[in-house]
């Protein structure tokens, strides 16, 4: 884990900016996990390199959508047959590391493979432009895979749907719109 600068997207083509951000080539270890109670809990994702910890705060939406398309690009890499021995890591089902401090809130994410490096790149960007930090990870397919795996068991471990109207159901009940708005 190191820092680097890399240039970043010019905002305008009179500026061009300079942000920093922490390279994750070596990963050990990429999670995403919860704090709180269904309803009410903070996502989170953590990063393992070289005996340091690393933490970001995402949205369960953000989640779902870095799943959704990574799983697109395993799927994708096993009918062209780069998927080979994908399931030889197992679900980590281990909790968040202590301490669980984020050092920034995501905003942006972006993907994509890399042929020759046999790995995939994950961008995470601080949802604060100002502050112009990110992450790059360098995973390897297994890892992604793995981290796949986690986020859909984290993603549907949350409130039950409703039946009538799809809307969550806190442990207190809803109010459902299809019911006319009485309780259920």
């Amino acid at each position: 884990m190191g820092f680097a600068k890399f240039p970043q997207r010019p905002v305008s083509r009179a500026k061009s900016y300079w942000r920093w951000s922490l390279i994750f080539d070596s990963v050990e270890r990429f999670i995403v996990g919860t704090v709180g109670l269904p309803g009410e809990r903070a996502f989170f994702l953590q990063v393992r390199q070289s005996g340091k910890l690393a933490t970001v705060a995402v949205e369960k939406s953000q989640v779902a959508a870095l799943t959704e398309r990574l799983e697109m690009l395993i799927s994708q890499l096993r009918k062209s047959g780069h998927a080979i021995g994908l399931n030889l890591l197992e679900r980590d089902d281990k909790p968040l590391e202590q301490p669980i401090e984020a050092d920034f809130v995501v905003g942006a994410i972006s993907i994509s493979w890399s042929e020759d490096g046999n790995h995939v790149e994950i961008e995470l960007l601080d949802v604060e432009q100002e502050s112009q930090q990110g992450w790059n990870l360098f995973l390897s397919l297994e890892m992604a895979n793995a981290f796949v795996k986690r986020a859909r068991a984290v993603i549907e471990s949350g409130r039950l749907p409703c039946p009538l109207c799809g809307l969550p159901i806190d442990p207190q009940g809803h109010l459902c719109p299809r019911a006319n708005g009485y309780k259920r």
